[in-house]
């Protein structure tokens, strides 16, 4: 079976694609040849990375979607055929992360965890799936999750920890149900990288610790064995290899980009 991918033209949809990771994840697929919708909260941010993904010579759509709205998933995935011809990819890596106490969790803060990370992530991925089956794409949908949904990394964000796990469990099951249909699901997990997000979580982490910033980052960096931080476009790099041609041959899978943090 001849099963190659030549992913230039084809279309991506990112989620939380104006900042950090999500950003280099929509430049990165845009040098790899794709049309790229950068879909977030930040509607000028979006436009700002549209404008930058377009210079790898591709079509870019920025559009300003609240991923908790099923109308705007619906939308964002519309408005990527109408505008490209065609959807390929779903990259599901709008989140959020909230600092506290496993006994200080209330109900309105598990909701909107779990609103943000899990339920919205599953019903894009059933949004996608839908219209890649209508389609007979061979799609692919990388979810983000982290090294905090396989290990709990940190206590001090609980309800984050169980959205990527959930995270993980529906990538399996996604994956497991549409192998035959030809549309592979995967997820990254990545581990310390360096971002606002990080720096936002690090100062958060030392006020509820009573500790400065910089001794909770020492903390984490001493336990990544190779002994740095990574950066966005360490993830970028994963995210393409999934949704390109090197990874055809994988679905179901997490991969763990953290240093060495973790080995499974």
């Amino acid at each position: 079976m001849d099963d190659r991918i030549d992913v230039r033209g084809q279309a991506a949809v990112v989620t939380g694609a104006a900042t950090g990771i999500g950003r280099a994840i929509a430049l990165r697929l845009a040098a790899d040849g794709m049309n790229v919708t950068i879909a977030d909260l930040n509607e000028a941010g979006a436009a700002k990375v549209a404008a930058q993904a377009a210079e790898h010579g591709g079509k870019t759509l920025a559009l300003r979607v609240d991923i908790t709205q099923a109308a705007d998933r619906e939308r964002m995935i519309a408005q990527t055929r109408d505008a490209f011809g065609r959807f390929d990819v779903l990259v599901n890596n709008a989140g959020i992360q909230i600092i506290s106490d496993p006994l200080a969790v209330d109900e309105a803060h598990w909701d909107r965890m779990m609103n943000v990370n899990a339920k919205a992530t599953w019903f894009a991925c059933q949004s996608a799936i839908r219209v890649l089956l209508e389609t007979q794409t061979r799609g692919r949908i990388v979810n983000l999750a982290s090294i905090a949904g396989k290990m709990a990394s940190t206590v001090l964000h609980p309800a984050y920890n169980v959205s990527k796990a959930a995270v993980l469990a529906m990538t399996k099951t996604f994956a497991a149900a549409y192998a035959a249909k030809g549309i592979r699901v995967n997820a990254v997990c990545p581990g310390v990288i360096q971002t606002d997000m990080q720096d936002a979580v690090d100062a958060e982490f030392a006020k509820l610790q009573a500790r400065t910033p910089e001794a909770v980052r020492a903390d984490r960096l001493s336990r990544i064995p190779l002994g740095y931080p990574g950066d966005p476009d360490m993830v970028a790099g994963a995210v393409s290899f999934l949704a390109g041609n090197d990874g055809r041959y994988l679905t179901g899978q997490a991969i763990n980009v953290d240093g060495g943090i973790l080995t499974y």
